[in-house]
């Protein structure tokens, strides 16, 4: 017997996650990220920095920050907090949400992308604000964790604090080192950024060439001033598998887990969804992980969800690789699973990289069937139009009994139109 008494969330949504935590105050859920580009009302450009882009050319689209990813959370949010939304989700996006998520669209609150924050910090309604990431621009008092620790604890220089098992690093505060001044190991190993946004800043060094582009983003950063600091990992040899590890800690530090998904990540590293088994993921060999973040989040005041990415080596060896103190990319993936179990699903895979001709009232239409037996879920959709043509990026999931029931599920639906980008 494990000496840890963990148990899966019985909910799916995220606002039943928070609802214990939530009743000594007004709370709201501000979904968005905050953005450094140039379209941006509210840059974080002060204090709490972020890599998501060394160029304008490069930083993460308005549509992804504003619409996209704030939209996917939205559906999951539930109804026992407001989500504050800066641009509406379609009208039949939402539809389908309340169809399929019993969402409520009394839990939307609007507000202007122009004032939004400073409307929020001199709210009356809102006392505190749960985020992703700390905003320069919300008063401190207002975000639900204080900013200052919820920074540090996003920080990549955090990880061996956490109590877990860790690639060997060298953090280097690039106001105080030359770059050039750096001693650099033998390839490969990893460089990364301190706070990175899915991949971003994430820099896999296996020859010069890498390095030289590395060195060229990381002085582009510097020169932007959205940068400090930076880490030097070892590079983790021989892994069979990439976890993240997602679970719930609350304002007594008691733990309830949300789920283990097996990341699927293009070979630069970037973040392009999570697979997951319901039934035969056993997460008992991530206990004592799970309760040394948690107990360190708690230890610095956070409440909230926590994902943590796992390598795991051909001896079985675990190394904990990134931390993400916030709502992680699959975590509606995970939130799906009390449903999906409840139809025979243990199987599903979570991917941002959909799209399909057409409007989306079209697609709802062309894939009802599908939609509704749950072999597919849509979590965000947004419709764009090249060269006169409109068609639908979407965030979904697909969904099925096994793993080849699902790959013959997927394989139908890309008959039917919807394509898988990667």
């Amino acid at each position: 017997m494990s000496k840890y008494d963990f148990h899966y969330f019985q909910g799916s949504t995220l606002s039943d996650l928070f609802a214990q935590d939530i009743t000594d105050a007004s709370y709201g859920f501000i979904l968005n990220y905050p953005a450094t580009g140039s379209w941006a009302a509210y840059p974080n450009r002060k204090k709490y920095f972020l890599q998501d882009g060394s160029s304008e050319a490069t930083k993460t689209s308005f549509d992804k920050i504003c619409q996209k990813e704030p939209w996917k959370n939205l559906g999951v949010l539930g109804d026992r907090i407001p989500g504050i939304v800066i641009i509406e989700p379609p009208k039949s996006l939402i539809g389908y949400w309340q169809e399929h998520f019993g969402f409520s669209h009394s839990n939307i609150e609007m507000m202007d992308c122009s004032t939004y924050l400073d409307d929020l910090s001199h709210s009356e309604r809102f006392d505190k604000l749960i985020s992703l990431f700390p905003f320069d621009h919300l008063k401190p008092e207002k975000h639900a964790v204080d900013p200052d620790t919820h920074y540090r604890l996003l920080s990549k220089v955090a990880l061996a604090e956490l109590g877990v098992q860790c690639p060997k690093y060298k953090s280097y505060n690039l106001h105080q080192v030359n770059l050039e001044d750096i001693q650099l190991p033998q390839f490969p190993y990893l460089i990364k950024t301190s706070h990175g946004l899915s991949g971003e800043g994430t820099y896999i060094i296996k020859s010069p060439s890498d390095l030289n582009y590395c060195l060229e983003e990381i002085k582009k950063y510097l020169n932007i001033k959205l940068l400090d600091t930076i880490i030097v990992s070892e590079f983790v040899k021989n892994e069979v598998q990439n976890y993240c590890v997602q679970f719930y800690v609350n304002k007594l530090g008691e733990i309830t887990l949300i789920g283990t998904t097996s990341q699927l990540v293009t070979p630069e590293g970037n973040y392009l969804g999570g697979l997951i088994d319901y039934r035969n993921t056993d997460m008992s060999k991530f206990f004592e992980m799970i309760a040394n973040v948690g107990q360190y989040a708690h230890k610095q005041g956070y409440f909230g969800v926590i994902g943590f990415d796992v390598l795991e080596d051909q001896d079985g060896q675990l190394y904990a690789i990134d931390a993400n103190f916030r709502v992680n990319g699959s975590t509606p993936l995970c939130l799906q699973r009390n449903t999906l179990l409840g139809l025979g699903k243990e199987v599903a895979k979570y991917s941002s990289d959909y799209r399909m001709e057409g409007t989306l009232d079209s697609i709802l239409v062309t894939l009802k069937p599908e939609l509704d037996r749950k072999d597919l879920i849509i979590l965000s959709a947004l419709e764009k139009v090249k060269y006169g043509k409109i068609f639908t990026e979407i965030y979904a999931i697909v969904t099925g009994e096994t793993i080849q029931e699902m790959q013959h599920i997927e394989h139908k639906l890309q008959n039917k139109g919807l394509q898988w980008l990667h």
